[in-house]
């Protein structure tokens, strides 16, 4: 039962930050070390900031 509401609340969470426009941090990360091993890893902080750079600013926001 705590396995299946750990899950059902971290979904939540992720759709909320998508509805923000704000990718989860996690999938990003995995993204990098999969696709992009040269780049650096981001701190949350910095992610979050590009992240509403990018929403905000309109510079995209796919490498990809």
């Amino acid at each position: 039962m705590t396995v299946q509401l750990s899950t059902w609340w971290r979904r939540l969470v992720q759709a909320a930050r998508l509805s923000c426009g704000i990718p989860d941090y996690d999938v990003y990360v995995a993204h990098l070390r999969a696709h992009h091993p040269e780049r650096k890893i981001p701190t949350y902080a910095e992610f979050f900031r590009e992240r509403q750079s990018a929403r905000y600013k309109g510079t995209g926001g796919r490498c990809c």
